[in-house]
């Protein structure tokens, strides 16, 4: 089977549709769409449902996604490894990255990486959750995940390296209720009006559970945009719980950080396929046992 061909099909999967992955490419439609008819033929089967210019995935389609990518990234690997890519003079890696983990502690790991591979470039890509990063690399959408949980990693098909922990804080305006201190007792945020994440992250969570220990506050806001939280803390919207991973921004930004008593943390991960990583992936994942010391 050739691989450009399951290459061609994952770029109309991810693209949407044959006219934008034929851009994207930098082939004609035509060229495109016969590509994928000699695909379906191979396979005897079609992999698209044709309605107007729209397409949808057939059963088979979408069955045909997960191998397609690990043809595809194996073939990769192989080709770089014979035109010396091992060595890092050149390459691409592809990480799926929660909120908070995108700010730390993936900017140390980016700043290593970036000084002894600078021809490398790392494309990091949103996620919210660590399902969503744990899925992102199961399905090779992706080679790395970085994501903070409080339990496991969620899925036995990927591995996992622990890269420390990162404890609740409270982010509040200048001025704020809690204006001089440095810290402040869970308990002392009932009545508050609080802004919270999407439901399924950690720091969303932890909110949770503060009512399970009686600690009644107020939703002000909902947001899945967590670079939306330090704005509408310094507004005065609300007050923001979120990982120590923003302390430094916020602080710089002129918000306080206070330390929630007693302490929780989640621990953070980096998380990869079971199998042969590429050179880029394998270079990031050894230098990430240096760059981000576990704690404790």
């Amino acid at each position: 089977m050739d691989v450009r061909r399951l290459e061609y099909f994952l770029a109309v999967v991810d693209r949407g549709g044959f006219g934008r992955a034929a851009s994207a490419l930098y082939v004609s439609q035509p060229s495109l769409s016969q590509a994928v008819r000699a695909l379906e033929r191979d396979l005897g089967a079609e992999l698209f449902h044709r309605i107007g210019r729209r397409v949808v995935l057939t059963e088979a389609g979408r069955a045909l996604i997960e191998p397609a990518r690990a043809a595809v990234r194996s073939l990769e690997a192989a080709r770089a490894s014979v035109t010396s890519v091992r060595e890092l003079r050149s390459g691409r890696l592809d990480i799926a990255a929660m909120p908070s983990q995108a700010v730390e502690p993936l900017t140390t790991l980016m700043r290593s990486y970036a000084e002894r591979y600078p021809g490398v470039v790392v494309t990091v890509g949103a996620a919210f959750t660590a399902r969503d990063v744990v899925e992102a690399v199961r399905t090779g959408a992706v080679e790395l995940g970085l994501l903070a949980t409080a339990g496991a990693v969620p899925d036995a098909e990927v591995r996992s390296r622990v890269l420390g922990e990162q404890r609740f804080v409270l982010l509040a305006p200048p001025g704020g209720p809690f204006a001089g201190r440095e810290r402040v007792r869970c308990e002392e945020l009932a009545g508050r009006r609080l802004i919270v994440g999407r439901p399924g992250t950690g720091m969303r969570a932890y909110v949770d559970s503060l009512r399970d220990r009686g600690v009644d506050f107020t939703v002000t806001a909902e947001t899945e945009h967590r670079v939306a939280l330090l704005p509408l803390v310094l507004a005065g919207v609300g007050l923001a719980v979120v990982t120590e991973a923003w302390r430094d921004i916020a602080r710089r930004t002129g918000a306080e950080v206070l330390d929630i008593e007693p302490a929780t943390a989640l621990r953070v991960f980096l998380v990869s396929r079971r199998g042969v990583l590429s050179p880029a992936a394998a270079a990031f994942w050894s230098a990430a046992a240096t760059s981000v010391p576990a704690d404790g």
